[in-house]
């Protein structure tokens, strides 16, 4: 008899993806001793887009929650979620960047690393991993999982035997979309079984509706592990529940022997959470969405498609942005999407339609993308598109993270000259995250409200339609204001950046951050010169001069958040 184990994600996966990763440590505590004694394989509770969002909405420190859970969870081990070289960020550290925040993790209470990365390039996990089995832990490694003619079954095994020579413990198969099917299941896991030594974990999203399914043909397959979400936070683009799973698997060869009993408690617990946070529980992320099947587009993904498109006043090009996304991924050359692939396909699908012609404007990161510098694509790019976007420009052949100087001791200065570091952990929370690491830091963060403020109604409007938007991007909420046509919006998040037509004014294209001003007042600007970097939707959005002239007046610094159509400054 086979008994598999199971991992719990709701203190990870789940929140992040049908409550956008805003579940407080406080209202993780007061169960956690309980879901101690199930009797998982592992709890996965951190890692992710917990880090970030610790920092940046919950005025929380994410090393101070792995800690306090660390020790109220005695027995079972507490698993993390790693993006190899890119971290809990969204770009690619230094080597040793990489190694002192593995360390920190596994000192303040990771047991289990589950290492991926978006584009499956092992040479942006082979650091990772390296330092993650020195600290003698379990080190799973993971198949970013999808479909194309490019992601055959022989080039799925062939990846998890070059994985098995770096000693990792076990793989997991990641299927953030929900895309595998019963079948695909079946021939993949029995195939890994068969080619390697290795543990094999599924871990899947129900956005299609196949997951309980494919669960049950990996078991037949000889799967080891599964993921699942207490039934409160299960289903749409989160696990198929914990308790589903346990009951169905009962008295079959595959039993995990957990007892319903003891999880009915746990559910009835995450019923309250789940009513505490029921404001915001994105509508999209929750249902099952078959397109998923034909633009394997994750749930995520749709709910921001929506949002970005009525913010444009084009909601009618919905379907042109979701057909748009399979040709940009094909162009790319296959990349499965998933952080950050995920949004630098989504958000220049968007670009392409909405701009009118495709690649007429390109975010930097598709640029890097193109040259190398997030490591090497599953397939070949379209040549035709690549010189289009960056011309002759040199492609890098090296594993990314080779070209990067050491940077530890850097933020370590700069950080003691701030006057912001008080343990070794505050010198990765700022390297990771220098702009919002700062302001946390500083203690300027404040706790957003769980209920939102009341939505704007313009009298223009019908009674009841809002006006702002909360967009889910991948566990991160932005806000966005629908202005609609002879209604102009006063109000801005900063209270400080003017809203509307000023002479000569750079606005905003989308809500955001500020990430860097490149241009003082007085200086000479011409027309298309870069005038600061707005990070929107987890992407670094370049802000151009529409004209040449004189900087006159800036109302923005950086870390400030803007909304679409915030004046940023004045060039006349």
């Amino acid at each position: 008899m086979k008994k598999i184990k199971i991992i719990e994600t709701a203190f990870r996966d789940a929140h992040q993806s049908l409550l956008a990763t805003r579940m407080r440590t406080r209202d993780m505590l007061p169960i956690a001793e309980e879901m101690d004694k199930v009797g998982y394989f592992s709890l996965e509770s951190w890692g992710g887009a917990t880090f970030d969002t610790c920092i940046r909405y919950l005025n929380e420190d994410p090393w101070e929650r792995l800690r306090q859970l660390k020790e109220a969870v005695k027995k079972t081990p507490l698993q993390m979620l790693l993006r190899g070289q890119n971290l809990v960020g969204y770009k690619h550290y230094p080597d040793d960047i990489v190694r002192k925040f593995v360390e920190k993790s596994y000192e303040n209470g990771v047991d289990v690393f589950r290492i991926f990365d978006a584009l499956n390039d092992i040479r942006n996990m082979e650091m990772a991993i390296k330092v993650a089995k020195e600290q003698d832990t379990h080190v799973q490694a993971t198949i970013s999982y999808t479909t194309s003619p490019y992601h055959t079954l022989e080039k799925y095994v062939e990846f998890a035997q070059k994985l098995e020579e770096l000693n990792c413990d076990s793989v997991a198969v990641k299927d953030m979309a929900g895309l595998i099917s019963p079948h695909d299941t079946y021939e993949l896991i029995k195939t890994l079984k068969e080619e390697t030594n290795l543990m094999v974990n599924l871990h899947c999203h129900c956005t299609s509706g196949m997951t309980p399914m494919s669960y049950y043909a990996a078991c037949q397959a000889g799967v080891d592990l599964l993921d699942t979400a207490i039934s409160p936070l299960s289903w749409g683009a989160s696990q198929p529940p914990t308790e589903s799973m346990v009951a169905a698997l009962k008295d079959t060869p595959y039993d995990t022997g957990l007892d319903l009993k003891l999880l009915k408690h746990i559910k009835e617990y995450f019923e309250e959470i789940r009513k505490k946070y029921s404001n915001i529980i994105d509508p999209i992320s929750e249902k099952v969405d078959t397109d998923v099947l034909i633009y394997q587009i994750p749930g995520g993904m749709l709910s921001n498609f929506v949002s970005q498109l009525k913010n444009q006043n084009a909601l009618d090009r919905y379907e042109d942005v979701l057909k748009e996304v399979p040709k940009v991924r094909e162009d790319l050359g296959y990349p499965p999407l998933v952080t950050p692939t995920s949004q630098i396909v989504g958000i220049q699908a968007v670009m392409n339609v909405l701009g009118g012609e495709r690649y007429k404007n390109v975010t930097k990161e598709v640029k890097e993308y193109i040259k190398g510098f997030y490591g090497r694509p599953p397939a070949p790019l379209n040549e035709e598109i690549a010189h289009k976007i960056i011309g002759d420009e040199e492609r890098i052949t090296v594993r990314p993270a080779d070209l990067l100087e050491p940077e530890l001791e850097k933020y370590q200065q700069e950080g003691e000259n701030l006057g912001i570091i008080k343990k070794e952990e505050d010198v990765l929370t700022y390297a990771l995250y220098p702009t919002v690491a700062l302001k946390f830091l500083r203690g300027e963060v404040e706790e957003e409200p769980l209920t939102p403020p009341e939505e704007l109604v313009s009298q223009e409007e019908p009674a009841g339609l809002p006006t702002e938007y909360s967009v889910d991007v991948d566990g991160e909420v932005f806000d966005v204001k629908i202005t609609p046509v002879g209604y102009m919006e006063i109000e801005s998040i900063s209270n400080k950046t003017p809203n509307g037509n000023l002479e000569g004014g750079v606005s905003a294209t989308m809500q955001g951050m500020i990430l860097k001003l490149k241009v003082n007042k007085g200086d000479q600007i011409n027309e298309g010169d870069v005038v600061a970097v707005l990070e929107a939707m987890k992407m670094e959005n370049d802000v151009h001069a529409p004209h040449s002239g004189t900087v006159e007046d800036i109302f923005i610094d950086e870390g400030d958040t803007v909304d679409s159509g915030d004046v940023l400054m004045v060039i006349k």
